[in-house]
């Protein structure tokens, strides 16, 4: 496999949330790493958290493991159990249908990246612990849904 450049790898900016949760991603990128390289059965993505920035809404997937490890800087794991510091070359694991939801947050005057490596399930369910969303995905389609599985409006 040859060697990825990643200069040449597109940023992903943006979000798949509807709003109002879309533009709280504002200050996120990620270079989508496995996808360049042609990997299918797994993700792996580069992220970027400008200061203040969130990785995404707070989440637990139920088909699909997550594991994070932070490259530079410094942001805060939100979860569960509370909230936890993570540096350079700290690592976090969340396996799938595990209802702990989680996220990044850099309160840090700094830039932070952290490296994601995660399953890529054909049908996925993410669950957002702080308010009444769900996503489905199925293939490249997503569809939001309140938390009971009707169809998303807006927030209610």
């Amino acid at each position: 496999m040859p060697k990825l450049d990643l200069a040449q790898v597109p940023q992903k900016t943006g979000s798949i949330y509807p709003e109002p949760y879309a533009s709280m991603m504002k200050g996120r990128s990620s270079l989508r790493l496995g996808q360049a390289g042609g990997l299918t059965q797994f993700g792996v993505n580069l992220v970027t958290l400008e200061p203040g920035a969130l990785s995404s809404l707070r989440h637990w997937h139920l088909n699909e493991d997550e594991f994070v490890m932070v490259l530079t800087g410094e942001c805060v794991l939100v979860e569960d159990e509370g909230e936890t510091v993570m540096r350079a070359g700290d690592c976090a694991a969340f396996p799938a249908n595990t209802p702990n939801g989680h996220h990044f947050i850099n309160r840090s005057g700094s830039v932070a990246q952290f490296l994601v490596v995660g399953t890529k399930a054909p049908r996925e369910v993410a669950t957002y612990s702080d308010i009444d969303l769900k996503v489905e995905i199925d293939g490249t389609t997503a569809r939001f849904t309140y938390k009971d599985g009707a169809d998303w409006t807006g927030p209610r």
